[in-house]
């Protein structure tokens, strides 16, 4: 379990809007209408300034009111398509959040469906608050760098033999003016060397400053070479399944997947969970195979009778991979709804 101190207690991840949600009796999130009128705020739904004066009536009958209703047909006779479709989402979310009464019961309730209806934004959204509400209070810099894994994708990088993980959002930004700088002066775009060079790599003598920099996601964490990295990334898996399910749990990195007669996998990634399923088939791994995994972490449960009685007294094995892009776009959805309850049937099913 994370550990949590009433001493110099500190801030961080204040993007993900927490402290604009109310927090229940059961340690969850309900939602507020300070936290709606921020996403309003959002320039997706702001309305432009050539938008027709159906949106403009709706903006700002929901910034008077956030919980207001919306007809369909309102949305309907908005003149801008894109609009119609922002909207349109935009309610959906507001909907599901307002119906299942808490953030984390939303966002469980979103994968016990078969069809998730919402795009990855606000699917990344969720799981950065829910995180951040589950987190509060720790105290350690190495897991909460690793829990952005939950909600930001991460660009891979081999530098000395370690696997360096950057927010792929920055490096792609740092990409983008390295290009505008190159049409202006190839050699000092040379000069400067890749994205992600100037970045900190976290460790023992700078984590602290963590802190002051957590929302602009500019830390590479070293998470081939350092364990406190996938350590703080077991913590934080730890953390986000019992806070979400209520099952407690204990979760540790491993080096590989050493049981012989292992029983249920779950793909943290869709490369995680394409590894995954070629192992449960008997395949033998090509060697582009074993350089996409990224790490293996053991789970295993408290309460041994809630588990699958084709898994109960064995570890769950967790994949994390990376794209041929090098790129790690976690999905922790899978870590609720690939768990081997005693309901659940299939080992790798969840993608």
């Amino acid at each position: 379990m994370i550990e949590r101190t009433q001493d110099a207690m500190r801030e961080f991840w204040v993007s993900s809007g927490h402290h604009l949600a109310r927090q229940t009796e059961t340690g969850k999130l309900a939602v507020t209408p300070e936290l709606l009128l921020a996403y309003l705020a959002r320039p997706e739904l702001a309305p432009p300034d050539d938008a027709c004066d159906v949106e403009r009536d709706i903006y700002a009958a929901l910034r008077d009111n956030p919980l207001c209703t919306v007809p369909a047909s309102r949305i309907s006779a908005m003149a801008d398509p894109d609009a119609r479709e922002n909207w349109d989402v935009f309610l959906r979310y507001r909907d599901l959040l307002v119906s299942a009464g808490t953030i984390e019961d939303a966002y469980t309730a979103l994968f016990s469906v078969g069809r998730v209806n919402l795009p990855p934004l606000f699917v990344d959204q969720m799981a950065h608050i829910i995180l951040r509400n589950a987190l509060d209070g720790c105290n350690d810099p190495y897991t909460l760098r690793a829990g952005e894994l939950f909600y930001r994708a991460q660009k891979a990088n081999v530098r000395d033999g370690a696997l360096l993980l950057a927010d792929l959002e920055l490096i792609e930004e740092q990409s983008k003016a390295r290009e505008a700088m190159r049409q202006v002066s190839p050699l000092t775009a040379m000069l400067s060397g890749e994205p992600g060079d100037d970045l900190d790599v976290m460790d023992n003598t700078n984590a602290w400053t963590y802190w002051s920099r957590s929302d602009a996601n500019s830390m590479v964490m070293n998470f081939g070479g350092n364990p406190a990295s996938r350590n703080g990334l077991a913590r934080a898996i730890t953390t986000w399944i019992t806070h979400l399910t209520g099952h407690r749990v204990s979760v540790e990195a491993a080096d590989a997947m050493s049981d012989k007669d292992w029983r249920w996998f779950i793909g943290l990634d869709p490369e995680g969970t394409r590894i995954g399923n070629a192992l449960w088939r008997g395949d033998i791994l090509a060697p582009d195979d074993i350089a996409s995994t990224a790490a293996f972490f053991r789970l295993e449960f408290a309460n041994q009778s809630i588990v699958n009685s084709k898994v109960r007294g064995k570890p769950v094995w967790l994949i994390l991979g990376m794209s041929n892009d090098k790129v790690i776009r976690m999905k922790p959805q899978n870590l609720i709804a690939g768990l081997p309850l005693a309901t659940t049937q299939t080992a790798g099913s969840v993608q």
